[in-house]
């Protein structure tokens, strides 16, 4: 959140301008005004939420006064632009009453959709120990114990409050329980006649545009590969299982797979430390600490904030840190410094049920590291068929930087260390 640039027109102005939040933004795009013209604002209120490439940006009164919006909703204003204007010799109206809510966003129909069908508000979530109460399905346990919840915690939207794996996968993203399916798009809600076509247009929003001239600059200024292994998860999950009660009575925070992932990765970073480096014109840049990106899906897009010197936290740390980044993405609030920097990245599209892909880079980093979803799968161990919970694992990299022996060996290093914990803690 950031106060806003103030410069007195006269005795009775003051005007509300874009702040500067970073080196490197340069603009940003009225996401949400919180107020209308005339509206009366208080001395720190919200009075808008800004839209840059890196985050979204709350800008909050400085002065007391009647407000005039001068830079609409959707507009880009550049660094020091005037967005508004309060009137400071205007009163507070008589019983406080409250300014009126702000308009929606705007979208521009090309062809005008029906009105969209109306439902009413979802019920409130079950009590907890109504779902707990319940006989878990097969896919639900197994999504339970893989992840190290407690059934408990999860609220139930089946039926007669049973817990779905919609549920649990909310649970794990830190929102609110599911009530429904996912509704369709508007324009899908819509009832449109037989024959009628219709298509509607919306302008990228500056964090989805830039996204977008990310990943197309990764694809054409490096020589991106993709190595591949598999993971046996069980003694991962054996200990998460031991001692997830412990751990979330001790720290407040469950005990997930990314701090394992993390971990290793930091260990393999140490032993390979040109995949934590970087290509700066002819030179090689390379870091001696470690700064993990951890990639979150946000309503706005895909958004990578960065975990400082993740070298020196504890399991319990990663684990707060994971998370309190996760929910602040969804809510639109990580600041631009936390989206800045990062040496290396990894990204779990296993929460999403993908069984393998092939992540592309994070520029200017050098490689990042994929994780995908535990499959109970059949492996030969020791000449035996055994069932074991895999989790297939990627790594992007780099190929002018990072040789393909380093690469597989880096990610050989990481199946080692997560397939025996007790590595991290020995240091071997």
């Amino acid at each position: 959140m950031f106060k806003v640039s103030r410069e007195v027109i006269d005795t009775m102005a003051v005007d509300v301008k874009m702040p500067n939040v970073g080196e490197s933004v340069q603009e940003g795009v009225i996401h949400k005004w919180r107020f209308k013209s005339g509206d009366f604002v208080n001395r720190d209120d919200v009075l808008v939420e800004l839209e840059t490439d890196k985050a979204t940006v709350e800008v909050v009164a400085e002065s007391s006064g009647a407000i005039e919006i001068i830079k609409k909703q959707g507009e880009t204003v550049a660094i020091g632009e005037v967005m508004a204007r309060i009137d400071t010799s205007a009163t507070a109206p008589a019983g406080g009453a409250k300014p009126a809510a702000a308009p929606a966003p705007s979208a521009v129909p090309i062809t005008p959709p029906a009105p969209p069908t109306v439902t009413a508000a979802p019920p409130a979530p079950p009590p907890v120990t109504q779902a707990s109460s319940m006989p878990l399905s097969p896919a639900v346990r197994r999504m339970t114990e893989e992840h190290g919840i407690s059934p408990g915690s999860v609220h139930g939207t089946g039926k007669d409050g049973r817990i779905t794996k919609g549920d649990v996968i909310a649970h794990m993203e830190g929102g609110a329980p599911a009530t429904a399916p996912s509704p369709a798009p508007a324009m899908m809600r819509a009832s449109v006649p037989a024959g009628v076509r219709t298509e509607r247009r919306e302008q990228m929003s500056l964090l989805r545009r830039r996204i977008a001239e990310r990943l197309v600059h990764a694809q054409e200024t490096a020589a991106i590969l993709t190595t591949f292994n598999e993971i046996d998860m069980s003694n991962v999950m054996k200990i998460r299982n031991d001692y997830k009660d412990k751990f979330k009575e001790k720290y407040g925070v469950g005990l997930g797979f990314m701090s394992f992932f993390i971990k290793a990765a930091v260990e393999a970073l140490k032993t390979y430390p040109a995949v934590n480096g970087w290509i700066d014109g002819n030179d090689i840049v390379y870091h001696d600490f470690y700064d993990i990106g951890v990639a979150v899906s946000s309503n706005r897009g895909l958004v990578v904030p960065v975990i400082k010197d993740a070298d020196h936290l504890s399991m319990a740390e990663l684990e707060m840190a994971v998370g309190d980044y996760g929910k602040r993405a969804r809510d639109g609030k990580l600041s631009v410094d936390e989206m800045t920097g990062g040496t290396f990245t990894v990204s779990n599209g296993g929460v999403f049920g993908s069984l393998m892909s092939t992540p592309i880079l994070n520029p200017p980093q050098s490689a990042i590291l994929g994780m995908h979803k535990i499959q109970e799968r059949p492996v030969v161990v020791n000449g035996e068929i055994v069932i074991r919970p895999m989790m297939y694992v990627a790594l992007s990299y780099d190929h002018r930087i990072i040789d393909g022996k380093e690469s597989v060996s880096f990610l050989v290093k990481i199946k080692e260390l997560v397939e025996d914990p007790t590595r991290l803690l020995v240091g071997v």
